[in-house]
């Protein structure tokens, strides 16, 4: 019956001083919203680069010829190391311990063209394995095969931004492309691809919607190299079986191609995994920067709840007497003023959530930020929120518990 009635003194003192009551509420709102929104900014952050490096493939290792200038080119070259190479994989594949795939790639940029329409493109040759250690999923059709990349079948499979911007409406599969002089059939569509907006060492940042995927046999067969110094293939991509030698095995790697490029730096090792891992404390440290700021704005929140339960409890000075002449205890009191807080921090708490949920859908819907909610966020702030109402009308209610009947009764 206490605790009825604690509840409702609580919520007809918010609805007897509302524009007080809300006013006191901003800080707290403004904090559980923030750190929602924050929370959620810095989750769809961290799935993006979980999704990135996914693409790279986590328990890959991955080889790429370095950009460089056609005069670098010669010196490399002249100290002669032909670059990368098929034959670089095959020795790879053999000495390396541990070593599930091995993929090779080459490539070129070149235009795509089908009837009277044409889109800049990169043409990539690979072999079949490559669909495994990359995550590419293939939205319509087939990827490339044992038997495209044996027989050197004249095919390709489109990147999602290619097969839309040529078969608006019409089924790709079946239908010729020409690319350079060579007409390829078009066996497959790949799903659309997230934006790779980020160089990681020697990976470009490109569309990968707009590549184009053809057995690596025909490519070295039928197109010609856009720089005649460059190497046979652009890439080797490495899959080991567990992500815990994938040091050890890059050491390797690198010991190997450095013997046969005769110590010429012209090709770089990219790890996915160990990127992953180092962009993930980044993101812990960021994510606990953005929340340690949020959680400010509650604390402010907090201190105003204080400010103003001290002023209430001024106030209502004789209330407080009246009530202890006639029998109330100091619990009694004390449970009073601080439901009222709590009551204060409570509603303030599911204003900020619902604040925050909408700001964050703002956020990805106005912006080219991804959040993502976690329940995990929400029930945080709401209940930082409620500690903070707890806390902060603690020392008010104290106050108010201690006031001597008399002088209360008396106070003017």
């Amino acid at each position: 019956m206490q605790y009825n009635e604690n509840i409702r003194l609580a919520i007809q003192g918010l609805a007897d001083h509302k524009f007080r009551s809300f006013l006191t509420m901003l800080g707290i709102i403004f904090g559980v919203a923030s750190v929602i929104t924050m929370l959620s900014i810095g989750e769809g952050a961290k799935r993006e680069a979980i999704a990135k490096y996914q693409d790279l493939g986590v328990n890959n290792i991955i080889i790429r010829e370095k950009s460089l200038s056609d005069e670098e080119l010669e010196e490399v070259r002249a100290k002669f190391s032909q670059g990368l190479s098929i034959q670089d994989a095959g020795v790879i594949k053999e000495i390396v311990p541990g070593v599930e795939r091995i993929a090779s790639q080459a490539e070129k940029n070149t235009d795509v063209r089908y009837n009277d329409r044409s889109v800049k493109s990169t043409i990539i040759g690979i072999t079949p394995d490559f669909q495994a250690m990359m995550n590419y999923r293939v939205q319509k059709g087939d990827f490339i095969s044992d038997k495209h990349y044996n027989e050197r079948l004249r095919v390709c499979v489109l990147g999602a931004g290619v097969a839309a911007n040529f078969f608006k409406g019409e089924d790709p599969i079946g239908k010729l492309v020409k690319i350079d002089d060579q007409w390829l059939e078009v066996i497959g569509v790949l799903e659309s691809k997230s934006l790779f907006t980020e160089t990681v060492g020697e990976l470009a940042a490109r569309d990968l919607n707009t590549d184009v995927f053809v057995p690596l046999s025909l490519f070295l067969n039928r197109f010609t190299r856009e720089n005649a110094l460059t190497s046979e293939i652009q890439q080797i991509t490495v899959q080991i079986a567990g992500s815990d030698r994938l040091v050890e095995s890059s050491k390797i790697i690198n010991e190997i191609l450095r013997r046969r490029h005769f110590n010429n730096n012209d090709y770089s090792i990219v790890i996915p995994f160990e990127l992953l891992k180092q962009e993930e404390k980044e993101r812990q440290i960021y994510n606990f920067l953005l929340g340690a700021i949020a959680a400010i704005s509650l604390l402010v929140g907090g201190l105003g709840i204080m400010n103003i339960m001290l002023a209430t409890v001024m106030e209502r000075t004789r209330e407080i007497g009246i009530r202890r002449a006639v029998g109330a205890r100091k619990i009694d009191i004390m449970s009073q003023f601080v439901t009222e807080s709590v009551a204060i921090s409570i509603t303030g708490g599911i204003i900020g959530v619902l604040i925050g949920i909408v700001l964050s859908l703002i956020v990805t819907l106005f912006t080219d930020i991804t959040t993502y909610i976690q329940p995990y966020s929400v029930f945080v702030a709401f209940s930082f929120s409620v500690i903070v109402g707890v806390s902060f009308g603690y020392l008010p209610a104290k106050n108010a518990a201690n006031l001597k009947p008399v002088d209360s009764i008396r106070y003017e």
